[in-house]
């Protein structure tokens, strides 16, 4: 369990909350609107309605007792920079900062924050890759050009073993998994074969993948 600061309640702020919420950590929620605030505390151990980019505000949070500071303002970067740096200066361990483009994100690492979070940028590659192709039911950009996919087992892949098939030497891809009816098998050995029904996890370069399964 961590202790997180999360300055910004607003839709991704919120979603964000519920996620860390799931997971069992304590989380202190920030915003200067109240109905922000009103919407975002189910999800939190406590929440204060303030100004995040005042200093005197921030120091009576004690930005240093915190593991994680989340600043998820995405209304405005002038704030969104600003506070990224208070929250730095005024002891933030980790801080997380929201930016809509590599622009901003350089900024933000310029002035505290120590890593970056694009969601609007994220999820919209997520939904152009997944949805442009039938064969791709969900996927997961690893960064350097890398990418976590899960499709159906082709056709032609279907009885026969890992062994046999030889992906890794043919294609340059790594099978690290397979489901069926939504159960997850990673023990994985040559000796594994495919059956219909199964979607198989892929790790790989896009470009490989892309070649590989002629998506």
């Amino acid at each position: 369990m961590k202790t997180i600061l999360l300055i910004g309640a607003g839709q991704f702020g919120v979603h964000l909350a519920k996620k860390l919420n799931s997971l069992g950590h304590e989380i202190m929620a920030v915003d200067s609107r109240e109905e922000r605030v009103d919407q975002i505390l189910p999800y939190c151990t406590s929440a204060q309605i303030g100004d995040a980019s005042s200093t005197d505000f921030l120091q009576t949070l004690g930005i240093e007792d915190y593991d994680v500071c989340f600043v998820t303002i995405g209304d405005n970067f002038q704030d969104s920079l600003e506070t990224t740096s208070l929250v730095k200066e005024l002891g933030g361990r980790f801080v997380v900062a929201r930016a809509s483009n590599d622009v901003h994100a350089k900024f933000l690492l310029r002035n505290g924050a120590d890593q970056i979070i694009y969601p609007e940028k994220q999820v919209a590659d997520w939904a152009a890759i997944k949805c442009s192709s039938e064969h791709i039911l969900d996927f997961m950009d690893l960064g350097s050009d890398f990418g976590l996919f899960e499709i159906d087992v082709p056709d032609g892949w279907i009885g026969k073993s890992l062994a046999e098939l030889d992906i890794r030497r043919r294609h340059h891809i790594n099978v690290i998994g397979k489901k069926q009816r939504g159960v997850l098998d990673v023990t994985l050995s040559p000796d594994t074969v495919f059956v219909p029904g199964e979607t198989i996890l892929v790790l790989g370069t896009k470009r490989d993948f892309y070649k590989t399964f002629k998506v």
